[in-house]
């Protein structure tokens, strides 16, 4: 394998910084909701609602702050 493959095989190139018991706790649960084939976002919202896993304050997920919590994360 060349060293530019190699390269795009890791997942946190991007981030700035090692991931907080949070972000990995998302990220994981994410993930999971993607492997039941879920691949838009009502379907991811209430996927992350199913597993019990809340938005920052507390509440449930929803379309709206689910994206405000991804560009918080993405700054």
């Amino acid at each position: 394998m060349s060293d530019t493959a190699v390269q795009y095989l890791d997942a946190h190139q991007t981030h700035p910084s090692p991931m907080t018991p949070y972000e990995t706790k998302l990220s994981g649960a994410i993930m999971e909701v993607f492997g039941t084939g879920t691949h838009d976002l009502p379907g991811l919202v209430a996927g992350l609602n199913g597993l019990g896993l809340h938005a920052p304050d507390g509440t449930e997920w929803t379309d709206e702050n689910f994206r405000a919590e991804m560009r918080r994360l993405g700054e």
